[in-house]
């Protein structure tokens, strides 16, 4: 008979003798597996949360909504996600292998990805392309992949709203969008759609990026999605197709007022020498005040300095 001890000891040499990205799966699915037990008492999409693959809790989430939707055999489109070390669609890709592209403009992007996925497994598509708001449909188009998605992502750290602007209405169940909590939750504003926009090149900070929420909100309504909350750091925002949001009913019945998800859970601002110097976010208003913003709440689209526009700074 094996005692309890040989037997985590075992256990724990096993676990040492398979790479990190093979226990973080299988911890995480044994986590997800037993957390679904529970899912049916989730009335705050943050509540949902856990991080295998992703930046923060979006595993989790993602877990959740198609649980809840029924979700298996996934599409999926993400656009931003680096080495594929940390992203939205990871643990979906190494679960069920589905169809799906990922898009980056990150040097030597496809070596890098086939570092930490084996490439040959599934019906992976990579782009290494730098998007902006012409040729995304384009490429969209190239691999089958602009409508009928389960899954669509964006995390840019850019023009992000330029490019939700082109997409087809409804091209996914879900949709991920970044969002940036420094420009609060009255205006509806973003960058400037300008082509090869880089968040550290554009202002020290690297906090001069993105879209306010609202403006997010009313443009993912526009394309025929219902909000449905955030990440608990408040920068990713989660849509359902409207006619299948009332799976959700309780989330929606739960939202809260816009401003609690600006509340900035962040502090990576930095100074020009490029360290972390965690301002708040009056301090980096004022640091990026100059600078200029799209108001897109007309037609119009008037450009002002935030210093113009944000009054409270």
């Amino acid at each position: 008979m094996i005692s309890i001890k040989k037997k985590v000891y075992y256990f724990l040499k096993y676990l040492f003798q398979i790479n990190n990205a093979q226990v973080k799966f299988m911890l995480g699915s044994a986590y997800l597996n037993e957390a679904k037990k529970n899912y049916h008492l989730i009335k705050n999409l943050k509540d949902s949360e856990y991080k295998i693959f992703s930046q923060t809790g979006e595993d989790g989430i993602i877990d959740f909504l198609f649980s809840k939707l029924k979700i298996e055999d996934s599409r999926f489109v993400e656009i931003g996600v680096g080495d594929y070390s940390e992203a939205n669609s990871r643990y979906i890709y190494e679960k069920s292998f589905a169809k799906g592209l990922i898009i980056d403009v990150e040097k030597n992007f496809k070596e890098k990805v086939s570092k930490n996925i084996n490439l040959w497994k599934g019906l992976l598509e990579l782009e290494n392309v730098e998007i902006n708001s012409s040729n995304v449909n384009e490429i969209l188009d190239k691999y089958s992949l602009n409508e009928n998605l389960d899954l669509f992502s964006i995390d840019i750290d850019g023009i992000d709203y330029w490019i939700v602007e082109r997409l087809k209405p409804k091209i996914s169940k879900i949709f991920i969008l970044e969002y940036n909590p420094i420009f609060g939750s009255n205006l509806e504003i973003t960058i400037p759609n300008k082509n090869k926009f880089n968040r550290t090149k554009s202002h020290y900070t690297g906090c001069y990026y993105g879209a306010s929420i609202k403006a997010m909100i009313k443009i993912m309504k526009q394309k025929g999605y219902d909000f449905i909350g955030t990440n608990k750091l408040n920068f990713n925002a989660f849509f359902v197709v409207e006619e299948l949001s009332n799976v959700f009913k309780d989330l929606k019945d739960n939202l809260k007022k816009l401003e609690h998800y600006t509340t900035l859970q962040i502090r990576d601002s930095r100074n020009k020498n490029g360290e972390l110097n965690f301002l708040d976010r009056d301090q980096i208003l004022k640091e990026i005040r100059d600078l200029e913003v799209v108001d897109v709440s007309q037609n119009t689209k008037k450009i002002y300095n935030i210093n113009q526009i944000i009054l409270d700074i």
